[in-house]
């Protein structure tokens, strides 16, 4: 089957959000130009590394670059995507691996989230667009859009069960056994 390359080059929208309820989430990477909507699915670890590495690749290049447009150190609140997910979500993918770059024709940032790979499929370099691969879904942002997008994905995240103080796994309501405490039952 031909590769499907979900190309947005100016996106109105790039954002972290979930559907379920905590403990039960499904993560999806949303983008959204003009009319079109392109959902991916994304595990929450995934989710949270993409964010950190983006703040890192725009702190790199404002402490090396000369960049043409201006890289803000932190999102502006009023900057930030709070609303839910836009609807109706059609799952294209789920994400396997992901590139991150910076383009130094546009001063943008260029995040790419590609579908797992099966037997004898290739992940394709950044901006690739051969026939042969896994579909990618690809989105080109500006600093500033970057960070509100990194600030809004590790507020999702956080938005979840609670981790346990002693190991760090994820708290459910009734508790959890935990291996720090040679398997007894541990309360919020």
């Amino acid at each position: 089957m031909a590769r499907q390359v979900f190309n947005f080059t100016e996106p109105a929208r790039f954002v972290v959000g979930t559907v379920g309820m905590p403990g039960e989430r499904t993560f999806f990477l949303q983008a959204r130009q003009g009319n079109l909507v392109t959902s991916v699915v994304i595990e929450k670890q995934q989710a949270l590394v993409l964010a950190e590495r983006t703040d890192q690749l725009l702190d790199e290049v404002r402490e090396t670059r000369i960049p043409v447009v201006e890289i803000p150190s932190a999102a502006r609140p009023e900057d930030v995507d709070i609303a839910a997910l836009d609807l109706p979500i059609y799952e294209e993918f789920k994400v396997g691996a992901m590139a991150l770059g910076w383009d130094e024709a546009t001063s943008k940032v260029v995040i790419e989230a590609h579908a797992v790979a099966q037997d004898g499929d290739q992940v394709p370099e950044i901006a690739d667009d051969d026939l042969e691969g896994v579909d990618t879904l690809r989105v080109w942002l500006s600093p500033a859009q970057a960070r509100s997008f990194a600030e809004r994905a590790r507020a999702v995240a956080a938005a979840g069960r609670p981790p346990c103080p002693f190991c760090n796994q994820p708290l459910d309501p009734e508790g959890h056994i935990c291996p720090r405490a040679n398997g007894y039952r541990r309360r919020s």
